[in-house]
């Protein structure tokens, strides 16, 4: 070879290599989410990645974030188990340009998992579970964000809601976990502070527990004149089941926390979620939310996956929470000007606005407030015959 064309030569790899770094694709900024993706029955990790899917394609089609950098999602199944999901935080901790972490339905593994995500300095968005623990912890400063109920506020509207009806004499059936133990404490503080509202008895089960008619006929005994249901979706079809196969006089209403609305609960329930008066609470309905940002989400919704009416939304809680937590959260990242995440925790206490689904966040957080929804969000809602769950107006 010449000398001449050596140098060529050289020069072209000396050009390939300055121009390659600039044609290369961006780097993704990751987002994690640790659910509860195998557990039976279970649809709200499910509901929750629909959620951030659905945003994540709107904010890459918009040209991503940090000017140019695509989102990527990370998915975790920790199954409900605290172990497996403490492993799983600390597996996010260590990936490079992961932002942050949402989470799943399931107050006591996120309550497990709180020292992890301390130690860590990982931030974590709370897009379902409602134990106040998860955001009242401790922590200086506090890593942990929510978009989603609050038992301390769920307790309060599921008693309020009770008087509404004239059932003044409320018997409690609550899971045996943190999260049962949340609601006591909520349910209690509230009664205490209303004197027309008693709370007639607790009645404690166990998760996996195959019968509940035992539990339900003692708080009826002790004069209950409805019962506020703390339960996902398992326990909740089995006490359905017991309750509707009773003599109808001894039916009383039931007033239920939103777990039941994570899982295949109507499925398990079958025709005798039809025999019993069965509420639920929720923070928001896609058969009441804003028309304009209603047509876009589904609009979106429909690129990602094969719902095309709002009858098709599995957990829309979840779904909704989700989608609006991924767009404060990208706007943060913007902000932060990086995936530093205590540079991004910082700026989602600076974030002005945001317009969401759910409603408008002015702001979403603050310094003292990591808290996005309040009281003003809380619906009460039923199932149609057909199974869709629907706001009322009690």
């Amino acid at each position: 070879m010449s000398k001449l064309v050596a140098g060529i030569f050289a020069s072209l790899i000396v050009i390939v290599l300055w121009i390659a770094p600039a044609s290369a694709e961006p780097k993704p900024v990751r987002v994690g989410l640790d659910a509860e993706f195998g557990l039976d029955n279970s649809t709200s990790a499910q509901a929750v990645e629909l959620g951030m899917r659905t945003a994540i394609a709107e904010i890459n089609r918009a040209g991503g974030v940090l000017n140019g950098r695509p989102l990527e999602l990370v998915t975790k199944d920790h199954r409900s188990i605290p172990a497996r999901g403490i492993r799983n935080i600390e597996e996010f901790a260590r990936m490079p340009d992961l932002v942050a972490v949402f989470g799943g339905r399931f107050s006591p593994v996120i309550i497990e998992e709180l020292p992890t995500l301390k130690a860590t300095k990982t931030l974590f968005m709370a897009v379902w579970s409602s134990a106040d623990g998860i955001i009242d912890n401790g922590m200086q400063p506090n890593y942990a964000y929510r978009l989603s109920l609050r038992d301390s506020l769920a307790m309060p509207k599921l008693l309020q809601t009770a008087h509404k009806r004239g059932l003044q004499r409320v018997g409690l059936l609550l899971t045996n976990t943190s999260w049962g133990r949340s609601n006591l404490a909520a349910a209690e503080k509230f009664a205490a502070a209303k004197p027309d509202i008693t709370i007639v008895q607790t009645a404690w089960y166990n998760w996996r527990d195959q019968s509940l008619v035992a539990k339900y006929k003692a708080l009826r005994s002790a004069g209950a004149q409805a019962i506020v249901l703390v339960a996902n979706d398992d326990e909740a079809a089995i006490l359905v089941r017991e309750v509707a196969a009773l003599p109808k006089a001894e039916r009383i209403p039931i007033l239920s926390h939103w777990g039941v609305t994570g899982g295949e609960f109507v499925r398990q329930a079958g025709p005798a979620l039809n025999e019993v008066d069965f509420s639920v609470i929720q923070t928001f309905s896609f058969f009441r939310a804003d028309k304009k940002q209603l047509a876009r989400f589904m609009s979106s919704v429909a690129t990602v996956s094969p719902v095309r009416r709002i009858e098709d939304i599995q957990g829309p809680v979840g779904v909704a929470h989700a989608y609006d937590l991924m767009h404060i959260l990208a706007k943060a990242i913007d902000l932060a000007g990086s995936t530093d995440r205590k540079a991004v925790r910082d700026a989602l206490e600076k974030v002005r606005v945001h317009h969401g689904l759910v409603k408008t966040y002015a702001p979403p957080f603050t310094p003292t407030r990591h808290e996005a929804l309040s009281a003003r969000e809380l619906l009460i809602a039923r199932y149609r015959a057909d199974g869709v769950l629907v706001p009322t107006d009690d």
